[in-house]
């Protein structure tokens, strides 16, 4: 496989699960990892031995080791949160970059070539700090960004691709592990037109499971105020899983296993809707805005896909149902869906042969602008009003212009803050930045100003401010967002990440079993807690022969235990 150099892969960088894949004569192709799977959990963690370990390793020590460990930090990128794995401190942008580094090295691997160039896909309702971060984080990882694209115009693209040459008007709704977006394109003559996105970028599936989380713990009353952190940590995985059989089943029982007692903890399907309406009006804001805002009615949508593992529960498709009078489709699998529309955005960008008749637009989610003084009486001015520039759902890439004026004669300079979002008030916006614009110094009248905004497909906002009387032109970098990492972080990060020491490859699926099973260890007690330490026992000494056929061989029985021994511990 060693034409591939030059592939430029697409990457689903999933709060919960990332993929990745790539495009080629066949269509879009998912590629395996370590362990032959194509999801990779999003978590990272330290190893005993303080290796850096990532995905389903992680994800099993999520449980027995809490403070070595730290999942859905997607939500976090672009702020200062830090993350403690040990002694270790890490931000959003770094666990990610790991992800991405460990998804690098599995196309590395699975293509026989270097990986340097990705399409990341990223939740159309991200903000500029955010995607600053993604950027960052790819950065981090080793990676050159080509493009970032909206998750529901990857899952359009996945979908469309096999109709492009009909015309249709697709909703789609993508309900991620941390994130929700609505988009609403159209398809006609090859050509696929995003015509509006809308969404919330703080609600998914794992809010889903902090309901159940109360309603076990309320369950449990008193005994759960005393929980530890592994056993909330077991309450929570069992949460999750809950909600996953509630999917198939009317209701669900789990057995919670705490100190020396056993408990049922049971969630009907019916009580978990009603549990979860709040979260469910806050899903149909966005689509009754997305189809205001591309001009449509409900009765004009032809198709609605549904994308991301969460959509998977009755009760999203039955909202979706109700308001479109439409069925969902889910013919492609909602966790695998926008990891192939990227690597269709990869096929755009190089230009693949099999993708010569395409033609793909997006739209700016958010507005843009700056603050503005607006006049109240003939001698004052009122701060802090938000001037459009850019509107949302603007095709892009997109290129315009206001004109402001000094508040007073002799003015030398303008302070201008750029904002992003929809509120009549700064205030309730998100900063990206400030500018500072010396002006030509003028006793007799107003200094005007151009302020040009161009916003790209990736979601790069550049600004130019220009002074009308001298047309000089100054090119304004944000920068100062709160949050973001200056190229100087990125590069030191960039080397920091280089010296951790990884968890090797080539013993991913050995110890992904050692950390699934002391994870079964911690949630259970008496005779099965015995056994299970027996298998342990046995695991590490058939690892310790380091005979490949026994290791192959207990790895797969006991994985089927395992299996068994979930199935019965959520019924």
């Amino acid at each position: 496989m060693g034409d591939n150099v030059g592939t430029v892969v697409g990457i689903d960088l999933g709060t919960t699960n990332s993929l990745i894949s790539v495009f080629t004569d066949e269509g879009s192709v998912l590629i395996p990892n370590g362990s032959g799977k194509y999801l990779t959990p999003s978590v990272v963690g330290l190893s005993d031995k303080k290796d850096i370990i990532v995905g389903e390793t992680a994800r099993h020590r999520l449980v027995s080791h809490p403070k070595l460990t730290a999942a859905r930090f997607k939500r976090y990128m672009g702020t200062q949160r830090e993350f403690k794995l040990g002694k270790k401190s890490f931000r959003a942008e770094d666990l990610s970059a790991l992800v991405l580094k460990s998804l690098k090295s599995d196309a590395e691997a699975h293509l026989g070539c270097p990986v340097e160039r990705a399409i990341i896909s990223v939740p159309a309702y991200f903000n500029d700090v955010q995607r600053k971060a993604t950027y960052a984080a790819g950065k981090i990882a080793g990676l050159k960004v080509e493009r970032l694209i909206n998750e529901p115009t990857a899952a359009a693209l996945a979908y469309g691709l096999n109709s492009v040459e009909e015309e249709d008007t697709f909703l789609v709704v993508d309900l991620g592990g941390g994130t929700f977006d609505v988009s609403i394109l159209e398809i006609f003559s090859g050509v696929m037109e995003v015509r509006s996105s809308a969404g919330d970028a703080f609600l998914g599936g794992e809010d889903f499971t902090d309901v159940i989380v109360k309603e076990f713990e309320a369950q449990l009353g008193k005994e759960a105020d005393k929980l530890d952190d592994i056993k909330k940590g077991l309450l929570r995985d069992l949460a999750n899983r809950a909600k996953m059989k509630l999917s198939q089943s009317d209701d669900v029982t789990v057995r919670f296993q705490n100190k020396k007692s056993e408990k049922s903890l049971t969630l009907k399907r019916e009580h978990f809707e009603e549990i979860t309406k709040k979260l469910q009006d806050r899903l149909r804001k966005p689509i009754q805005r997305a189809i205001m805002d591309a001009g449509m009615r409900a009765e004009d949508i032809d198709r609605v896909v549904m994308v991301g593992g969460a959509t998977r529960m009755p009760v999203i498709r039955k909202i979706v149902t109700r308001l479109l009078k439409v069925f969902p489709e889910h013919s492609l699998d909602p966790d695998e869906v926008i990891a192939l529309g990227s690597a269709v955005q990869a096929g755009l960008l190089t230009r693949h042969k099999a993708l010569d008749e395409i033609v793909m637009t997006d739209v700016c989610p958010f507005t843009l602008g700056t603050d503005v003084a607006v006049q109240t009486s003939a001698t004052t001015y009122e701060t802090g009003h938000f001037q459009p520039v850019i509107e949302r759902n603007t095709v892009i890439p997109a290129s315009r212009v206001v004109r402001n004026a000094t508040l007073q004669k002799g003015q030398q300079k303008l302070e201008l803050t750029i904002y992003q979002g929809e509120s009549p008030r700064v205030i309730e916006n998100v900063r990206l930045g400030t500018i500072t614009k010396y002006v030509p110094i003028n006793h007799t009248g107003y200094e005007e100003v151009d302020i040009r905004f161009t916003y790209d497909v990736s979601g790069v906002l550049e600004v130019l401010v220009t002074s009308v009387s001298d047309q000089k032109t100054q090119r304004v970098v944000i920068e100062g967002n709160p949050g973001s990492l200056s190229q100087s972080d990125i590069d030191k990060r960039f080397k920091e990440l280089a010296k951790l020491k990884i968890h090797p490859k080539d013993k991913s699926e050995n110890a992904e079993l050692m950390a699934r099973l002391k994870a079964a260890y911690e949630s259970h007690l008496g005779d099965l807690r015995t056994h299970i330490n027996h298998l342990l026992t046995q695991f590490e000494t058939v690892l310790e022969k380091q005979n490949d056929t026994d290791i192959q061989l207990m790895r797969s029985e006991l994985r089927t235990w395992l299996d068994e021994l979930d199935a019965a511990d959520v019924f």
